[in-house]
């Protein structure tokens, strides 16, 4: 199993170890009707939209200011030696961007919750009616010089026909071949020139991630390549964490996010409707 997810059982028996933080990372649009409010005991709200992504700007989901992810962090009552667990209320979704940054600041012991809240339930699993709010907050300080983990649109442009450098895109074929809408309407649907498309679904099997060996059949054409470095893009920076993370086990090159993806690709190329 994927050393960076956590099953049901595990997380039910770890539910009241006071260093553990349970986060709730689902998109508003997302949660199940009937779902509304409710959550695994003791979880907050990460607020991705409004507290963790860069408010300014251009293009949605951007990654924040470390001064913001700091703030952040700390009113949720993060340390340095916290096990954050990340779930999405309906399978994978969110989860893995989360998992994704935090990875990306310097911490270490996060996983995600396989199978979300819905396999939660579906495991006899309790939940309740209101998240946390009697967190304390911490002193959480980032001390990393740098970021290395996030690819702009110059990067790309620069490598855009290495053999090494590869481009792996988790949009749906429809999008990525042009023969569907973008759900940006000012946006033409399209691809980066010699990305490859694996949609983010095709690494999922019932809201769960699939088994090793069935993601190296998913990957297999890339495991072939042996790149240097792969470039995961989406829609907007938010799919392409699943397939990051689904590659964790099984591709050992180095993983980065074009956190723009291709609505900022699509904007700065020209094209638009």
């Amino acid at each position: 199993m994927n050393k960076n997810i956590v099953s049901t059982t595990w997380l039910a028996k770890s539910i009241n170890d006071p260093n553990l933080i349970t986060l709730d990372a689902t998109f508003p649009a997302k949660v199940p009707k009937g779902l509304e409010g409710k959550c695994i005991k003791n979880a907050q709200y990460f607020d991705i939209k409004n507290k963790f992504s860069d408010l300014e700007a251009k293009f949605t989901s951007t990654f924040p200011s470390i001064e913001q992810f700091e703030k952040g962090c700390r009113e949720l009552g993060i340390q340095k030696d916290s096990t954050i667990v990340i779930y999405d209320k309906t399978g994978i979704y969110t989860s893995p961007r989360i998992w994704w940054m935090f990875k990306t600041i310097g911490i270490n012991n996060v996983y995600i919750l396989d199978g979300g809240l819905t396999k939660w339930i579906a495991d006899g699993y309790n939940i309740v009616n209101n998240y946390n709010t009697t967190i304390k907050s911490s002193n959480f300080k980032i001390d990393l010089p740098s970021i290395d983990a996030i690819r702009k649109h110059d990067f790309i442009k620069k490598h855009i026909s290495s053999e090494n450098i590869i481009t792996v895109d988790a949009r749906s074929k429809g999008r990525f071949n042009n023969t569907e809408e973008d759900p940006r309407k000012e946006l033409k649907s399209g691809h980066i020139p010699n990305s490859i498309n694996i949609p983010y679904t095709e690494v999922l099997k019932n809201g769960c991630f699939k088994t090793d060996t069935e993601l190296k059949l998913v990957f297999k054409d890339i495991i072939e390549m042996n790149p240097s470095e792969l470039v995961f893009s989406c829609g907007s920076g938010i799919t392409a964490c699943i397939l990051l993370l689904a590659s964790e086990n099984i591709i050992s090159c180095k993983k980065t996010i074009y956190d723009g993806s291709w609505t900022e690709w699509a904007t700065l190329e020209g094209l638009l409707k």
